[in-house]
């Protein structure tokens, strides 16, 4: 019986947490794309338990939708690092940091950004981490030695992961899927063959430009990527397994489907925190 009370009091207590995500501000995120030059002007207003996410998953799977998707309805910071480097391909030298100008180089020259330079750009926007409404980081960390650092910057500011999402998808769906994008030669706008097609075979519905198949979404590239994906990312699931932070959600479906699947099982997880909490609580009160 002592259980069956404290689960509902659990219960009651995320439903009121829960109803206070009603008013959402969504944040302009100015601070993050811009870095420590930058100050946001909107900012969540944040609750007393934010959301603070980690997002995981292979080419193909959606993380940026679902991240721009989990953001809007919890009210939390959308922290991508891809938004970072493409917001900075458009502005003045002079106003980028020394890691960011160092990123810019490498891109130009078509190699991968490494990982001290990728970890100097998000350690110079750490204030994002404090976020009131939380955060939900994705592309970052990539690696177990991204993630190591992140969780050592964490515990020095004074802050916990809630949940380290992973998005799983069988190849199979992820090669049909991103074999059937195509990219606007002009304007970089994507299409999907059957998901999202253009209103003209071929033709950009933005610009009119040519839509073409990129080299890397070919069948033998898509594979070649996952295969790069799964040795860099199987210690860093291994890391946050054995943290228990790891949530494993089955990319299938619509992406509100999967939003919806997600956000379930994050509260479902927080309520299951609190019960616990709650439980400890009880036992020791009744010991002493």
């Amino acid at each position: 019986m002592r259980r069956i009370v404290i689960w509902i009091t659990a219960m009651v207590m995320l439903g009121a947490y829960i109803a206070g995500m009603a008013k959402l501000v969504k944040a302009d995120r100015v601070a993050w794309l811009q870095g420590p030059s930058g100050h946001c002007e909107e900012v969540p207003q944040g609750n007393s338990a934010p959301w603070r996410v980690v997002l995981l998953g292979a080419p193909g799977v959606g993380k940026g939708t679902q991240a721009a998707l989990l953001a809007e309805q919890m009210g939390a910071c959308h922290l991508s690092t891809g938004d970072v480097f493409r917001h900075a391909d458009g502005r003045p030298e002079c106003e980028q940091s020394v890691a960011m100008q160092e990123a810019m180089e490498f891109m130009r020259r078509g190699e991968l950004v490494p990982d001290a330079t990728v970890w100097e750009m998000v350690r110079e926007r750490k204030a994002c981490l404090h976020c009131r409404g939380g955060f939900i980081l994705d592309g970052f960390p990539r690696t177990l030695a991204q993630a190591e650092s992140l969780q050592t910057l964490l515990v020095r500011e004074g802050l916990a992961l809630t949940a380290v999402v992973n998005y799983e998808m069988p190849e199979a769906e992820i090669v049909a899927r991103l074999g059937g994008r195509r990219t606007c030669e002009a304007c970089k706008a994507v299409y999907h063959v059957t998901e999202r097609p253009a209103k003209v075979d071929g033709q950009c519905d933005k610009c009119g430009g040519k839509l073409v198949l990129r080299e890397d979404d070919r069948p033998e590239a898509i594979k070649v990527r996952l295969e790069a994906y799964e040795r860099s990312t199987a210690p860093l699931i291994s890391y946050y397994q054995k943290m228990g932070l790891l949530l494993r959600v089955p990319a299938t479906g619509s992406a509100e489907e999967i939003c919806v699947r997600t956000i379930v099982d994050l509260k479902g997880r927080r309520l299951k925190g609190f019960a616990e909490k709650l439980w400890a609580a009880a036992e020791n009160r009744r010991d002493t």
